[in-house]
């Protein structure tokens, strides 16, 4: 079992805060203890993995078991090797009792100050808790917050829209006319998963052409092309990405989804990461999805589309992403850039804030559990000097 709940309001030496028991808050509180070092996760929701339990029920792991194991505890051989949304909760349980992490849940942290003698950090937490620290380690998730595009007219649509937060399996939709907006990896597994449950007609919303990517060819996870290259210059890694598209990935141009015209790791460098085909291929050589021009705004029990098609769809599911949520917290400390994302990750922190860490605020083409593992190792090592 995880270590006892400790005394937030003791006066021992401040042990070091992270916010956040996710996959990346673990990862760092155990390569902490590894070293020695007392760290707290403290979580707002009731249990680790919150944001994991909350994901769609068709969720895998486009990453390797192998490569997606945090540091000091391996994943199970019979989650196979791409493992599903379920089993990484079960696993990241497991890993808060392995390491027997001092965890405290149901305590929401919503404000990170210096402390005032100078020395160390002053959390705010629900219940009018004041934690003293003497490090911290923010980890409160990638996917925090929800993110709807302020659509014209959508406070007033009359229709069923939804973020790709509130979607977790097809039943509900069987039968029905279902328009998912965004061609990222949520959007096209979540149009494949009602294509194949029973919806009577998907169409995928798509404002930017995306790359596709085959998880695996010929046993070669595409995970570890993206280890290789990922430190390559910008302008070979789009070259390549062109010749390895070319010759894996058909060209849908004729279904409405043609090749983009940027460059793969260019768009990467953007924040657009690859689609890893995960039944989007066939389903749209197939019919079963039909991609569409980019959602404008709405009009009554109409959805407005770029083209100026207007459709009627049962239910629409915006798969628009997340945001990172960090203003509140930390926004004053001028930790953010301007769109409020860490100026400073992994093991660096930003002038005017030592020992104030962030992890889990990239999203890498070699993997994110893999990243958030080897930040959790540098974060410690940084830390327990």
């Amino acid at each position: 079992m995880p270590a006892p709940a400790p005394d937030l309001t003791s006066t021992q030496p401040r042990p070091v805060y992270v916010i956040g028991a996710g996959p990346g808050g673990l990862a760092v509180a155990a390569a902490l203890r590894a070293r020695g070092v007392r760290a707290v996760v403290v979580e707002k929701s009731g249990s680790v993995g919150a944001s994991w339990r909350g994901h769609y029920e068709r969720l895998r792991l486009h990453t390797t078991r192998r490569l997606s194991a945090l540091p000091g505890l391996a994943m199970p051989r019979r989650f196979g090797r791409w493992v599903a949304r379920a089993d990484l909760v079960r696993y990241l349980e497991k890993y808060a009792e392995h390491h027997e992490l001092e965890l405290v849940t149901g305590v929401e942290v919503t404000r990170v100050e210096r402390a005032a003698d100078g020395e160390g950090w002053t959390l705010h937490a629900s219940g009018g808790r004041l934690l003293a620290a003497g490090a911290v380690v923010v980890a409160t998730g990638f996917n925090h917050t929800p993110h709807l595009p302020d659509w014209p007219g959508a406070d007033t649509y009359t229709g069923r829209l939804l973020h790709a937060s509130g979607y977790r399996e097809p039943s509900p939709y069987a039968g029905q006319d279902v328009l998912v907006v965004g061609v990222g990896n949520t959007g096209a597994e979540i149009a494949v998963d009602l294509a194949e449950g029973g919806a009577a007609r998907v169409r995928l919303a798509v404002r930017t052409a995306p790359h596709i990517l085959r998880r695996s060819t010929l046993g070669w996870p595409s995970q570890r092309t993206g280890i290789l290259v990922r430190r390559l210059p910008v302008r070979l890694v789009d070259r390549l990405g062109t010749l390895v598209a070319k010759a894996s990935v058909p060209d849908l141009s004729a279904y409405g989804l043609p090749r983009p015209t940027a460059g793969l790791y260019s768009r990467v460098r953007q924040g657009a990461i690859p689609v890893q085909d995960m039944g989007l291929i066939d389903a749209v050589r197939d019919r079963r999805i039909e991609p569409v021009a980019a959602v404008t705004s709405f009009d009554g029990d109409q959805v407005v589309l770029a083209d100026g098609t207007r459709l009627t769809p049962d239910a629409v599911i915006a798969a628009t992403g997340y945001r990172r949520g960090l203003e509140p917290l930390v926004g004053h400390l001028g930790v953010l850039d301007d769109r409020g994302r860490p100026l400073a990750t992994g093991p660096r922190t930003t002038p005017g804030a030592p020992g104030l860490y962030f992890t889990g605020y990239t999203n890498p083409i070699s993997g994110m559990l893999r990243e958030l593992s080897r930040d959790a190792r540098h974060i410690a090592k940084a830390l327990s000097r």
